[in-house]
């Protein structure tokens, strides 16, 4: 099970709670450290996770009162700052320089903490151009008992920044659209200093690579997954490419290659795909029970939050804090259907 940004899907995991049993044997074995376990209650039962390992317990044979259920989101992301130094043709995050303050965040991840959410994603724009990002990181592992990860091209992390971020971030998410060639016309960086960087992204935690599947990319995911495994990625995290004013939606033909590549994928990583294409994929999502609002929340530059983050419109955080503000857009997506 994975704990990322909302519609990420395990692709090809086995039964879950198969999976957890064995991965806490292991850990009970191989580690003398003491679990550091947090709660969440939920429809699909008792969520116990372990940040530091990242390990999830579902005791699904409890039924949890709907009065008990946790009140946020089990994962949030935050876009800090609407600010990159690139220009992607498939972003779809605002050109702008919206940036978020400090204190506001800081207030939100411990209104998050307090009320059941196990995770927090931080992304932009681009999360490291923010400007206290590791001291944001740092209050969100002290002060709380998050999981704290982000997404990032990856060109702006030095030796200073990761050793302030090292023992601060539970896992990194590195955006590499292709090899190569085909990298480097999308991200207009060099190819070779990115496989540099993720040296030194795997001295701060453990790391997975995120690639947009279009036409281009598709034909490269072998190569992506090679330069991944090689490089000591934990997973790679499939994101069919959505449309914007720039570029077209993902093809029908483009998925019908990805699945075959899919299912014909035997390497050591393990493989995440976003939910909204998640269909005829082998997924496991053993929390089917808890979705929408429940399962994940995000929250702009603007202080506006929303169901996801393609979502053009939501609710501005208020002085009520997110829970008054989810409450609102909760309503209004009720209202919305017909």
């Amino acid at each position: 099970m994975t704990h990322t940004e909302k519609g990420t899907q395990t692709v090809g995991s086995p039964d879950a709670r198969g999976g957890t049993a064995a991965a806490l044997t292991r850990a009970r074995t191989d580690s003398p450290r003491p679990r550091e376990w947090k709660t969440r209650f939920g429809p699909s039962g008792i969520h116990l996770f372990d940040r530091t390992a990242g390990l999830n317990v579902l005791l699904d044979e409890v039924t949890v009162e709907s009065t008990r259920w946790s009140r946020a989101p089990r994962q949030v992301s935050v876009a800090l700052t609407n600010r990159c130094d690139l220009a992607c043709a498939h972003c779809y995050a605002p050109k702008s320089r919206d940036t978020l303050h400090f204190d506001t965040v800081t207030g939100w991840l411990n209104e998050f903490d307090t009320n059941g959410t196990l995770g927090v994603g931080f992304g932009g724009g681009e999360p490291t151009l923010y400007p206290r990002f590791t001291e944001l990181c740092q209050h969100a592992a002290c002060e709380t008992r998050l999981s704290v990860s982000f997404t990032t091209h990856g060109h702006g992390i030095d030796r200073k920044m990761a050793d302030g971020l090292r023992g601060s971030v539970h896992f990194i998410r590195v955006s590499m659209d292709g090899v190569k060639d085909t990298y480097e016309s999308i991200r207009r960086r060099s190819f070779a200093i990115l496989v540099e960087q993720l040296k030194v992204i795997q001295g701060i935690s453990q790391f997975g690579v995120n690639v947009v599947v279009n036409k281009r990319t598709v034909g490269e995911l072998d190569e992506v997954a090679e330069v991944a495994a090689d490089s000591g990625a934990a997973e790679l995290l499939l994101l069919p490419q959505e449309q914007t004013h720039r570029v077209s939606a993902v093809g029908a033909a483009t998925m019908r290659e990805l699945q075959r590549w899919v299912d014909g994928y035997d390497g050591s990583l393990k493989l995440c795909i976003n939910e909204a294409h998640a269909a005829g994929f082998p997924t496991c999502d053993p929390l089917v029970a808890e979705h929408g609002l429940r399962a994940y929340a995000h929250i702009d530059a603007t202080g506006t939050i929303k169901p996801t983050s393609y979502h053009a419109t939501g609710v501005a955080v208020g002085e009520g804090g997110v829970l008054e503000a989810l409450e609102l857009l909760a309503r209004d997506m009720r209202e919305d259907r017909p």
